[in-house]
């Protein structure tokens, strides 16, 4: 893993503070300064909004308290123009603080960005995006959407516009001329028992650590390494991690807008190495260069990180009905018949003739009752997954045309190897009980061995075009959360790790890919890596599969059920005595049964004091079922052991 050295860059560095400090400017981003119940400097405040100093911020002494007031987004943008430099690039950011979590807030960066997620109140949360004007001066600020449940007024609170006028220049006697890498922490309700320490390998040596927070708070801290290896480990002293029993903690270790590690879902610790190498090659495996460039000599998911603001801004996303136009274009039959009909890939046949073909625009869906009435736009990652917000709702290197009938059959089912079918389409696509062997026993959808390759590569882009928003979908339905595992690194659960790293394995980029990801490029602007460069798979993915965590706590990969308050226990093995470890949090008096995958009592235990020890069989590496069952609770969680 290589990270640039700040002698590398820094008389880069030092051009760019030097016009920072006359141009890309927020005033009063801070919300520090106001006159007469107005912030200064903030020139447009719609009337569908009010906006009041407030002294809860998330830094500083005051933040701006907006009161949405209407459901007419056009009546509720809060802005300023500011001066800026074309052609150098800003990351612009704010904090925002949901109270109720039926508004949302968008930022506002010459055009409507990102958005924050609403459904995450009770806590500051950063939104940012990374913009290089063309002009030299925009309009920077905030617009308010009302999703369900708004009444008609709700409060959210606004702080901390970055890069503000406000920001005080660094002291040139502290400047950095290594690496600087900096951690961002946010807790959970229980910040007490969130610590950690960063580490020198070659020394053993602490260079610093944390811990004794506050609860729901935001920090903050850099550091400058040299060269070496390194070590991170962040803590929870219970072990349900900082997120999301209790609260939605998080933490992150980045360098020049490049992360190291995020996660928040770790259980009672998450252990990370990382190197710094300022010269030398790139230590081997592909070479990256053009449109990949700055992610050239990365690795593991730093690599990904840069994959992802690579394609993430260069994305011009398009409108949804504009993929009409690119099924027409772009979506032909000129690899198996050759006969210039839409190719669909539930129903092509690519060692015979096909079941039905389409061949004409008006035969979009529409109505259908069986197979070939007509096709659609096929999200293979389902709408309902992620919300069905845009982007991801027109991103066309996941919207495959395909057959009405067998995408209604797909649903919102996970992709997985059948073992026993319910249906099985024209072509051979089948939906069904997953396979034991393949870790995943739920309902799925498995198309032909033709699209596999096609479909994990598509999952693979996902992961890495959407690092930013991907780790809050796990919970969205119950599909998503069989697949997803609610981070934004590996991104999925190990029974799916494997399932798309053996599809990409199994069924090489053909022709066909190659020129669909020419096509998307043309169309809005960004490419698949994975379809570029298929080697980066195993870079990233291929040794994502670990047994246990650092600490001895068995990795808690989803919870099927939400109640926070059922979530009152921390489970440990003892390698030396091949034991499990139960201790429950509060009061707890009931039976703890382990299941296995095909639906076995392996375990019934009795659970009727604060640690409960027993011996076992269970496999390493083996997901199983922990079900909690008292007169109070019926609580089913998933674990990796």
């Amino acid at each position: 893993m290589k990270l640039l050295s700040y002698r590398s860059i820094m008389p880069y560095m030092v051009l760019i503070f030097l016009n920072s400090i006359i141009y890309g400017q927020i005033s009063n981003g801070s919300f520090e300064s106001w006159t007469s119940n107005s912030p200064d400097e903030w020139t447009t405040i719609d009337n569908g909004i009010s906006v009041n100093p407030s002294s809860f911020t998330s830094s500083g002494n005051y933040s701006a308290k907006v009161t949405v007031m209407t459901g007419s987004q056009s009546s509720t943008d809060l802005r300023q123009t500011i001066s800026v430099t074309p052609g150098l690039s800003y990351v612009f950011s704010v904090w925002v603080y949901h109270t109720e979590g039926s508004v949302a807030a968008r930022l506002y960066v010459d055009g409507y960005r990102n958005y924050s997620n609403e459904n995450i109140t009770g806590q500051w949360q950063k939104i940012e995006y990374a913009y290089t004007p063309s002009t030299s001066s925009i309009e920077i600020g905030l617009r308010f959407y009302d999703r369900s449940g708004f009444d008609g007024n709700e409060v959210v609170y606004v702080d901390d516009f970055q890069p503000s006028s406000s920001q005080l220049p660094p002291d040139n006697g502290d400047s950095c001329m290594e690496t600087e890498i900096t951690l961002s922490l946010t807790t959970d309700n229980y910040g007490y028992e969130t610590s950690w320490i960063l580490k020198d390998q070659s020394t053993g040596a602490t260079i610093s650590s944390g811990s004794q927070y506050q609860s729901s708070y935001s920090y903050s801290e850099s550091f400058c390494l040299s060269d070496g290896d390194y070590s991170f480990t962040i803590y929870d002293s219970y072990g349900d991690g900082i997120c999301c029993f209790y609260g939605y903690g998080s933490y992150s270790l980045d360098y020049n807008n490049q992360n190291i590690v995020s996660g928040g879902n770790f259980g009672s610790s998450e252990l990370t190495y990382f190197s710094i190498s300022t010269g030398g090659d790139n230590g081997g495996g592909s070479t990256l260069d053009g449109y990949y460039r700055s992610a050239n000599g990365l690795s593991g998911f730093q690599l990904k990180s840069a994959l992802h603001s690579i394609i993430k801004d260069s994305h011009i996303p398009e409108s949804y009905s504009s993929i009409w136009d690119f099924y027409s274009n772009n979506s032909r039959d000129i690899y198996y018949e050759n006969d210039n009909s839409f190719l669909d890939i539930y129903s092509e046949n690519p060692n015979g003739a096909d079941p039905y073909v389409y061949t004409s625009t008006n035969s979009q869906c529409g109505n259908y009752s069986g197979e070939g009435d007509c096709y659609n736009r096929e999200h293979s990652f389902p709408k309902s997954w992620f919300g069905g917000f845009a982007p991801m709702e027109a991103d066309i290197h996941h919207i495959f045309l395909t057959d009405g009938y067998v995408n209604s059959k797909r649903g919102s089912y996970p992709y997985g190897e059948v073992g026993s079918a319910s249906y099985i389409s024209a072509n051979g696509s089948r939906v069904g009980s997953g396979t034991s062997a393949s870790g995943y026993t739920g309902i799925v959808f498995e198309p032909i061995d033709e699209f596999k390759g096609d479909i994990a590569r598509t999952y693979f882009y996902m992961a890495t075009r959407y690092e930013d928003l991907i780790a809050g979908w796990e919970n969205n339905n119950t599909y998503s959360d069989a697949m997803l595992n609610g981070t934004s690194s590996t991104v999925f659960e190990p029974w799916a790790v494997q399932l798309l790293l053996n599809w990409h394995n199994n069924d090489p980029v053909s022709q066909k890919e190659l020129s669909r990801n020419e096509a998307a490029y043309q169309h809005q602007g960004n490419r698949n890596p994975y379809i570029d460069h298929p080697e980066l798979v195993s870079s990233i993915w291929g040794n994502s599969s670990s047994r246990l965590t650092y600490n001895n706590e068995v990795i808690n990969i989803n919870s099927i059920t939400q109640d926070q308050d059922k979530r009152n226990y921390q489970i440990l093995y003892s390698d030396d005595n091949n034991e499990l470890i139960i201790k429950v949090k509060k009061d707890y008096k009931g039976k703890l049964s382990i299941i296995n995958l095909s639906g076995q009592q392996e375990y019934l235990i009795n659970i009727d004091q604060p640690e409960t020890r027993f011996k076992t069989n269970l496999k390493a590496n083996t997901i199983y079922l922990f079900r909690f069952d008292n007169e109070a609770n019926d609580h089913t969680v998933k674990f990796i052991y």
